[in-house]
């Protein structure tokens, strides 16, 4: 080996180092992207999830407030039957009383 070829195979060597370097940066690089896809996927999913937490709390909330509604109605309407029966019932001692003013 004549001593131009030694320079030679160095700078081959260096320029095969550089290659394998530079390969390494660009699996780096694609890993990286891998990353950040999944992470890009994974930040959507939440996001999904989010929205349908969110949408599953606004049902909720609706049908709370559709519950409280109707039992206020359904209180309304009980006090009304009150009303009604406690009618009845003043009727009823009406009735029993002038009987018995009758009867004497």
């Amino acid at each position: 080996m004549s001593n131009d070829d030694v320079p030679a195979e160095k700078d081959r060597q260096q320029a095969e180092a550089g290659r394998e370097k530079a390969e390494d940066i660009r699996e780096d690089a694609e890993q990286d992207r891998g990353d950040a896809e999944r992470v890009r996927e994974f930040a959507e999913a939440a996001r999904a999830a989010a929205e349908d937490a969110r949408s599953a709390a606004e049902t909720a909330r609706q049908a709370a407030v559709e519950a409280v509604r109707a039992t206020a109605e359904t209180l309304q309407a009980t006090l009304e039957h009150m009303k009604v029966v406690e009618e009845m019932r003043r009727t009823l001692r009406e009735i029993r009383d002038i009987n018995k003013l009758g009867s004497n």
